[in-house]
């Protein structure tokens, strides 16, 4: 049984190291020009810093590797290794996320960092490679020509999510720590007490930040959006394939990306087009406040973070995402066809 003392040390170092380093981001990213105002996208007032990645990865980092010095116990020997490549991997999204913050990086270019990204956390052998199927107990193994591009296209999906989810104050970081919460708790409860504290590292870098980013944000996640997104997706992978949760936790922002991509190709425009065509940008410009907005994307995805957690029948889990889906899309086309097209503008 590992002590509590290490559970609360993992969190404080995440939260307070977190707290300690964004008013630093907040200050160089003042200082340095890599800020937003208002315009295009935004709608917020005043200059806003957009490097809230910058603290947000050594906090990260610091938290994650501590249990490497600590009295953890392991049953997997290739644990070490995993957090290790979370880490490293996390490192490269960060990278990215800083040049796109600077310099505007084409989506081509973001989407080649998330995938050396992605490569670095299969090269540390976190990878999708068992699935438990909904329709029996059976497990279902993938060779590696299937391992591979499975866990690719998991870890870019979620990451890519991730990042087009951080549209208003606080949603991306709030959502990222209830999606960290419910990793957490499942992984308790198969006793994988050492997986269990990378999650946990990464709910009090959330807890940390949040007071920054809450409306009316002092600074923006800006490319943190990415590392958000890529712990949530290596985290799910890295003691045993928890992809079921974590989609099911995600689902409605998923599903929201999934509406989005479609309208703009129906509408001959990029997918990856930087609009206000989002759920939560339109119901902002339909006049509803950031705070209830924020609070209805919290409000679903704990709800289904409780599915995910409490439901025994993983056909009623695949149930639940039929479920949501059947729900979300009429909604939003509903509310396309209220709010018209949305305007293409610049990041």
């Amino acid at each position: 049984m590992m002590s509590p003392l290490i559970y609360v040390s993992v969190f404080l170092l995440g939260a307070g190291l977190t707290a300690l380093l964004t008013p630093l981001s907040i200050y160089l990213g003042r200082r340095w020009g890599i800020a937003d105002a208002p315009g295009g996208r935004r709608r917020h007032k005043g200059i806003v810093s957009r490097l809230g990645g910058l603290g947000l990865y050594p906090a990260f980092a610091i938290a994650a590797l501590a249990p490497l010095v600590m009295p953890v116990p392991r049953n997997d020997p290739l644990e070490a290794t995993r957090l290790v490549g979370v880490v490293l991997g996390t490192g490269v999204i960060w990278v990215m996320g800083l040049l796109d913050d600077r310099f505007k990086l084409p989506g081509w270019a973001q989407l080649v960092g998330i995938l050396l990204g992605a490569g670095v956390a299969i090269a540390f052998k976190v990878f999708i490679e068992v699935f438990n199927s909904p329709f029996s107990d059976r497990q279902i193994w993938v060779d590696w020509y299937l391992m591979v591009p499975i866990t690719l296209v998991w870890i870019t999906g979620l990451t890519g999510t991730m990042n087009l989810v951080d549209g208003l104050d606080g949603l991306a970081a709030s959502v990222s720590a209830i999606a960290a919460l419910v990793l957490l708790i499942h992984m308790l409860r198969l006793g994988q007490q050492g997986p269990a504290l990378l999650p946990l590292a990464l709910l009090g870098c959330c807890i940390g930040f949040l007071p920054y980013n809450i409306s009316p944000a002092r600074i923006f996640l800006g490319g943190g959006a990415y590392v958000l997104g890529y712990i949530v997706s290596t985290a799910s992978i890295v003691a045993g394939a928890k992809v079921a949760t974590a989609l099911l936790v995600l689902w409605f922002p998923i599903v929201d990306v999934i509406w989005q991509g479609y309208s703009r190709w129906r509408r001959g425009q990029p997918v990856s087009l930087g609009d206000r065509g989002h759920l939560h940008l339109r119901l902002q410009d339909m006049g509803w406040p950031t705070w209830r907005i924020v609070l209805m994307y919290d409000a679903i995805t704990a709800a289904l973070g409780a599915i995910a957690l409490f439901c025994p029948s993983r056909l009623l889990k695949l149930g639940a995402l039929v479920g949501v889906a059947l729900i979300a899309l009429p909604l939003l086309a509903a509310v396309t066809r209220r709010s018209g097209d949305a305007t293409p503008t610049g990041h």
